[in-house]
């Protein structure tokens, strides 16, 4: 943060005015998007100072030439922030006297010249004959590789070599099981203890801070959902597709990846993140294109595998329904099936009911649409090995699905949340991101999770009116295409009748920087929250959805508001239960009573929220 507010006021020094707030939230982000696409691809690589500043300048509309200064200004803090180890110098001076070779070999974000320009300052030159740096090579010592490059550049054997460190995994396991010798030599208690202290008084002020800043001032009127979806979505969307856009950045240097926008609210995403990318003019080489697939496309790989997460989607989405149903929706015909395909669907008894004359039969329709969907895969992504999806939320069953299924392929997801609403494994969540939301449920501490609340708005609004992906076909010229139609990037208007899309759009086309985006946001935010939690008319307006596709093969709505035929008041308050937003329901329903329901509601999730936290 100080070396924020320095380079606030460089920048002010020449003409441009940028809060030391949004710069060291613009910062933030950049680093943390970096280290998750990081640790999510597997870690390999090194996320960059260089590379985390000028995130951060392209996201505010800085120029580049400006990175040199902000990373000098970081220096000037590290001086006055990082303290001499005397003990450990003196120790490596009376080594050099004897003729031993001193190296130091890091895993950090700082090139060696900034590394060295530091042991200099403390300690002087000669201390150090030669510095590695994470950074620069662009390999760790967590996996070896960093050690490997080491060795070969100072031409020395790995049982010549002794690698002193206070991280056990990266500075002693890890190159011990190359031959190196290893010392481990970690931070004592107390210093450990202060570091978390100082973290923890960081990470209270960084709240302060939020708080205090956090603007006060009143969003316009809106006379309709489009002005709804311009002055509240928005900067919503602007700030998750900033987010998308810094993780996919980070993503890329790995050249080996592609990001793939999942029909059908993936493809509303895209169209608005394309259009932020442009306005913004953010650089990003990545491959990126939509891709045919749904849960039930997801379902048919994750079957041909015979994974047991097919087993627990089914068993959740089919559990009023029969084999034969299952069948159906997987197989994507109408089969003639009796006997116990008719019984009620057990999930334990699927993979030995498929595997009879009569399941065989719908196994191979499977593993055509499975072939057709691998083709299209090929065709949209190439050989690459890491696809990142890119979809609304919130559990994260395509991915779970997909990953099952192809798993000569590594799939992560990148979505507006994460949740465990299906209380099912959590197993894939490392692989999943929830970039604006990763909650269980709401948390009145965090008002990005009022989307809990009330989830369907968010798939609304990026799905555009085209059915899900059922059944995947083959052109004459080889191509795959589906039931949903043309879906390219381009080719549908995802806006076409989406008026709080067509918002967002608009929101999009008159956005500055990335300053902006996070203030406008700070307000919409709060007007979200009202929204949902204590509806007024406009609102139940803006926000309605109507009746919801459940999806996975099957024909049947579900209706997000249904109209209560509850005869007396005690039933129809006890069928708000049912409602899928429930705050709507009770504005609708009651509302001479809603002053007094809806605070009592609001009630009712902290103090859930609350004790799931206390166990």
């Amino acid at each position: 943060m100080q070396a924020e507010q320095r380079f606030a006021r460089l920048l002010r020094d020449e003409g441009t005015f940028i809060s030391a707030e949004h710069l060291f939230r613009t910062r933030q982000l950049a680093e943390r998007f970096a280290y998750r696409a990081l640790n999510v691809g597997g870690g390999a690589g090194e996320v960059r100072l260089v590379d985390i500043i000028q995130r951060q300048l392209a996201m505010l509309g800085l120029p580049e030439r400006l990175i040199e200064q902000r990373i000098s200004l970081e220096m000037a803090i590290e001086k006055i922030s990082l303290c001499a180890n005397e003990k450990l110098a003196k120790v490596l001076r009376l080594h050099r006297q004897t003729g031993i070779r001193i190296v130091a070999v890091s895993d950090t974000a700082l090139p060696r010249r900034q590394l060295v320009e530091l042991i200099n300052y403390f300690h002087g030159p000669g201390l150090i004959d030669n510095v590695y740096s994470s950074a620069d090579i662009g390999e760790s010592k967590r996996f070896g590789r960093l050690f490997s490059r080491v060795l070969e550049e100072e031409g020395v054997a790995a049982s010549r070599l002794l690698h002193l460190g206070d991280d056990f995994l990266a500075d002693c396991a890890v190159p011990r099981t190359m031959g190196i010798h290893a010392l481990h030599l970690p931070k004592g208690r107390l210093r450990r203890f202060a570091t978390r202290a100082d973290g923890a008084r960081a990470e209270a002020m960084r709240g302060v801070r939020k708080g205090v800043m956090r603007p006060s001032g009143r969003m316009p009127d809106l006379a309709d959902r489009a002005a709804f979806g311009r002055e509240v979505f928005g900067p919503i969307v602007a700030q998750f597709c900033l987010y998308i856009w810094l993780y996919a950045r980070e993503a890329e240097t790995q050249k080996n990846a592609a990001l793939l926008f999942c029909a059908r609210g993936g493809i509303g995403i895209r169209e608005a993140f394309e259009k932020l990318v442009a306005k913004l003019n953010l650089p990003l080489e990545i491959r990126r294109e939509n891709i045919l697939i749904s849960r039930l496309v997801a379902a048919r790989a994750a079957l041909m595998q015979q994974s047991p997460a097919v087993l627990d989607e089914l068993g959740r989405e089919f559990k009023k329904n029969t084999f034969a149903d299952v069948a159906n929706a997987l197989g994507g015909c109408t089969y003639e099936l009796s006997g116990p395909w008719q019984l009620p669907f057990d999930p334990s008894h699927f993979f030995a009911m498929i595997d009879t004359p009569e399941g065989r039969v719908v196994l191979d329709d499977i593993a055509r649409q499975n072939e057709l969907f691998e083709r299209h895969l090929e065709q949209i992504a190439g050989d690459v090995s890491r696809i990142i999806l890119c979809d609304t939320g919130l559990y994260g069953s395509t991915q779970r699905l997909v990953a099952a299924g192809l798993p000569e392929r590594t799939f992560e997801t990148i979505q507006f949340a994460r949740c465990n609403y299906k209380g099912l494994s959590d197993d894939h969540f490392p692989q999943v991101t929830g970039l604006v939301v990763e909650e269980d449920l709401y948390n009145p501490l965090r008002i990005e999770t009022v989307i809990l609340r009330y989830w369907q708005i968010i798939e609304s609004l990026f799905e555009p009116a085209i059915p899900s992906v059922r059944h995947l076909s083959e052109s004459g010229d080889g191509t795959v295409y589906s039931n949903a139609g043309k879906i390219a990037y381009g080719e549908l208007d995802p806006a076409d009748g989406n008026l709080l899309l067509a918002g967002v759009l608009q929101y999009i086309d008159r956005v500055g920087n990335g300053a902006e985006i996070m203030s406008d946001a700070d307000l919409a935010w709060g007007r979200l929250k009202q929204a949902i939690t204590n509806p007024r008319a406009f609102d139940m307006m803006a926000l309605g959805v109507g009746a919801r596709s459940v999806d996975f093969g099957r024909p049947e709505s579900v209706h997000v508001l249904k109209q209560s035929g509850a005869p007396d008041l005690a039933k129809k308050l006890t069928a708000v239960k049912s409602q899928l937003w429930r705050e709507g329901a009770i504005a609708r329903d009651f509302p001479f009573l809603k002053t007094a329901l809806l605070p009592a509601l609001e009630m009712a999730h902290i103090v859930r929220g609350v004790s799931a936290r206390l166990k």
